[in-house]
């Protein structure tokens, strides 16, 4: 893959190692994704680490992918209606652990080690995930990257960056060709089409893309690398077919299931 000179805000650690989504777990042998078993066991490996955060109902902000608890661990309901003691208090299933703060996620990272994180979000205005998330990363020395599916959330960082305390911190923006899947019934077809012709440019500016692996080639990430010098990572690489697709298309991969180089 292709490695051009970056920014500021898109520095050579973004695109130097493959980062392991959601942590290098393995389930089959007890290590959950988005745990601190995955993410020890990546950065054991040299991998960057990408994980996801939501917020719970009083605030804290958690490591967690899904808006239930059902899929992962021993709980029931939606995270954002649990409080921080009793997320602190739901065990991944089969895993040994309980859901992590993102604040214990980056006390294990050292300052080399890269973390991507997702912001998750509803589209519904609400930036105090956002807000919070980028509190908690203003207080690590380390290299982290913030990114999200969801463009007021970007434009909200990149706007506050100084207030917030992340001028250095690169900012991403999720993207895929199409909005059509079930995933994405509670947006309308004005807003399908903004994200999946990257309408939202203006107000996000990001300094880096992260874009599925299934819709290269596409015009957006190749005129952003091409044309802006915006390093392309893509997601989820799991066969050697993608991997093909991603060495001809992007700067970095987010992996799944497997060991790359």
């Amino acid at each position: 893959m292709t490695q051009n000179p970056r920014s500021a805000n898109a520095p050579s650690w973004l695109v130097s190692r493959p980062i392991a989504h959601r942590g290098l777990h393995d389930g089959t042998h007890g290590v959950i994704e988005n745990s601190l078993a995955a993410a020890r066991r990546a950065i054991a490996s040299n991998y960057g680490v990408e994980c996801d955060v939501q917020m719970s109902a009083d605030g804290e902000v958690f490591v967690f992918h899904d808006f239930t608890l059902e899929r992962l661990t021993d709980g029931q309901g939606r995270v954002a209606d649990q409080t921080a003691a009793q997320l602190a208090a739901t065990g991944l299933r089969n895993g040994g652990e309980t859901i992590p703060t993102l604040a214990a996620l980056l006390g294990i990272m050292g300052a080399n080690h890269v973390l991507v994180i997702e912001i998750k979000s509803a589209f519904s205005g609400d930036m105090r995930l956002a807000e919070r998330t980028a509190g908690v990363v203003a207080q690590h020395p380390g290299r982290v990257a913030l990114k999200s599916f969801d463009p007021q959330v970007m434009a909200h960082l990149r706007s506050n960056r100084d207030r917030l305390g992340i001028a250095g911190v690169p900012l991403g923006m999720v993207a895929e060709a199409h909005y059509d899947h079930e995933e994405w019934s509670f947006l309308g077809a004005e807003d399908k089409r903004a994200l999946a012709n990257f309408l939202h440019w203006d107000a996000t500016r990001p300094d880096f893309l992260s874009y599925s692996v299934n819709d290269f080639p596409h015009a957006v990430p190749h005129l952003l690398r091409r044309a802006l010098n915006i390093p392309v990572m893509t997601w989820t690489v799991r066969t050697p077919a993608q991997m093909h697709t991603a060495s001809r298309w992007a700067d970095q991969i987010v992996f799944e299931n497997w060991m790359p180089e």
